[in-house]
């Protein structure tokens, strides 16, 4: 038995590939939950399905879930389309929530349409500053990108949880650690009614879009797609190898960067310390599930969204855990990337 690559991947191939994967992970996690004891399935499918996606109520929060998890999805997969491993998102997006926070809270007297534009831009400036300094390091002297991109995540965490005991932190916040509140002019609108879901989404969702059509028809795209492939070639083709992961970085970045704005603006309000209950680094599980297609990450987002919100309303209904909901979304990354090299190399005998 040995491994021989895929000359061709065929159409079929590729479609199947995280079908099966995704089926595989549901199927796992079903034998778990049975394993559990005193649980009918059906009802427990039941539970997971009306929970994320059987009411307004509950679709609303799933899309919610996920506009974070776009963000981070799509700022992991633009990066490692050129083999450039952030595993910096959930920094960056505290970089962008904190200069929400900053500019947000009164320092700047804009009209709405104009102070959410600001907010947009500066977040996603943040977000790519963050990210720049390990992109020059790689780029220059081929340090590790994903030691530095880490490693920033807890330097920026512990940086926030300072600014919220000294210059963030609110005055009428009775001693929490917690930053004022975005001024109204700031504050995303909803999208419905008396529900929480917010016009992130469909920033998040406009972002997947672009850069789908940036990766697909520009000059950019095909420079990022020629550094995953092969950066040696990609240098003796002409390609400029520093520039190019450089633009790529502050995309990714900006975007992770967008992610924390649109968490404080749209849904919290204000900023904590426990803003991200780990966003940035599911984003890369999002990514992995969409093949780091950027128009699969939205489809990707909301069915791991769906995952977590169907698990909280599945644990209060049958009584499972709603950590099975981290077990459904790492096996069925597991998953994918079985699928993801077997997409790529076949079996042969002899």
């Amino acid at each position: 038995m040995r491994l021989e690559p895929r000359t061709e991947r065929s159409l079929a191939v590729t479609a199947i590939a995280p079908v099966a994967a995704l089926a595989v992970s549901l199927g796992v996690s079903a034998l778990l939950v049975l394993a559990w004891g005193g649980i009918d399935l059906g009802k427990a499918v039941q539970a997971l399905i009306n929970g994320s996606l059987g009411s307004p109520f509950a679709l609303a929060e799933t899309l919610t879930r996920a506009t974070p998890l776009i963000f981070t999805g799509l700022a992991a997969a633009v990066a490692f389309r050129a083999k450039f491993w952030n595993i910096g998102a959930e920094g960056q997006l505290y970089a962008g929530a904190m200069i929400t926070i900053a500019l947000g809270t009164g320092a700047v007297a804009l009209p709405s349409y104009l102070l959410i534009s600001v907010l947009v831009l500066a977040s996603a400036a943040a977000g790519a500053l963050l990210l720049l300094g390990p992109a020059l390091l790689k780029a220059r002297f081929g340090v590790d990108e994903v030691v530095t991109t880490l490693l920033l995540n807890f330097i920026v965490i512990l940086f926030v949880g300072m600014m919220l005991e000294g210059p963030l932190k609110d005055p009428m916040g009775l001693g929490w650690p917690q930053s004022e509140p975005v001024t109204g002019e700031a504050e995303l609108p909803k999208l419905w009614k008396g529900l929480r879901l917010h016009a992130g989404f469909l920033i998040a969702c406009g972002l997947a879009v672009a850069i789908w059509i940036m990766g697909r028809f520009s000059v950019l795209g095909f420079e990022i797609r020629a550094l995953g492939h092969n950066l040696r070639a990609a240098r003796f083709a002409g390609v400029p190898v520093t520039a190019t992961v450089v633009k790529l970085a502050l995309i990714s970045g900006g975007v992770a960067g967008i992610a924390g704005f649109s968490e404080v603006a749209g849904l919290k309000g204000n900023l904590t310390q426990d803003l991200s209950p780990g966003f940035g680094y599911t984003g890369i599980v999002v990514a992995m599930l969409a093949y780091l297609h950027p128009l699969g990450v939205i489809l990707a987002g909301i069915f791991v969204a769906g995952i977590f919100v169907g698990a909280d309303a599945m644990s209060r209904t049958v009584g499972v855990s709603n950590y099975i909901a981290d077990v459904m979304v790492a096996t069925s990354l597991l998953c994918m990337l079985v699928a993801m090299f077997f997409s790529r190399y076949r079996i042969r005998r002899g």
